[in-house]
């Protein structure tokens, strides 16, 4: 199961999904109350393990500039969260090394998201972001070739439930792990990493 923490917005909390069993981490450079500087989230990156796979969180920007600021900020992936095409996901995953496409369940793009040149596909609802959960049957739309991240919604209380009704290959959690908009809950985000790797198990 490849967990992935996002909206990470300081060092502390970095370290902290790290070392609580966390393979990915997300940083926002995309509109929010969760944004990061690029120099910021440069020198959080320069205090990970190498094997923790760092993702910008991009929505609707130009692909050169989605380049840009990966390779400013050190990342090594992106994060597609907004309407962008077919070929402007080719054009990034070019460039970076591991992309991952949201789409919003139930819609066109979801049910062609093996068209998208990505490395994994983000299953979000219907308001990406807002945290909100959907009907997770959506996602048996997908084409069982892609590898399907559940996203939306998620906390530690549900995240069990998710992936023994979704079989996902990962799961994304930001505000569900949150004590405030861009602040983690240590208690919240333990509780969820250990369900996600329980429920991954079982």
């Amino acid at each position: 199961m490849f967990i992935k923490i996002c909206g990470i917005t300081n060092e502390q909390d970095a370290l902290l999904a790290v070392a609580l069993g966390a393979d990915a981490l997300g940083f926002v450079f995309a509109p929010s109350p969760r944004q990061i500087a690029p120099g910021l989230a440069r020198d959080i990156v320069k205090r990970l393990p190498p094997e923790i796979m760092t993702v910008g969180v991009f929505r609707n920007e130009h692909p050169s500039r989605v380049i840009e600021i990966v390779n400013e900020a050190r990342m090594q992936g992106a994060q597609l969260h907004g309407q962008e095409s077919i070929a402007i996901t080719a054009e990034v995953s070019a460039q970076v090394r591991f992309v991952i496409k949201a789409v919003v369940a139930g819609s066109a793009d979801a049910s062609n998201a093996d068209l998208f040149s990505s490395d994994a596909v983000l299953v979000d609802g219907f308001n990406p972001g807002s945290g909100t959960t959907y009907d997770w049957d959506l996602l048996a739309q997908l084409p069982d070739s892609v590898h399907v991240m559940l996203s939306g919604g998620l906390t530690a209380d549900n995240v069990a439930q998710g992936i023994e009704q979704v079989r996902p290959w990962g799961v994304d959690v930001s505000s569900g792990v949150e004590k405030s908009p861009g602040l983690k809950d240590a208690v919240k985000l333990r509780h969820f990493i250990t369900n996600a790797r329980d429920a991954a198990l079982g």
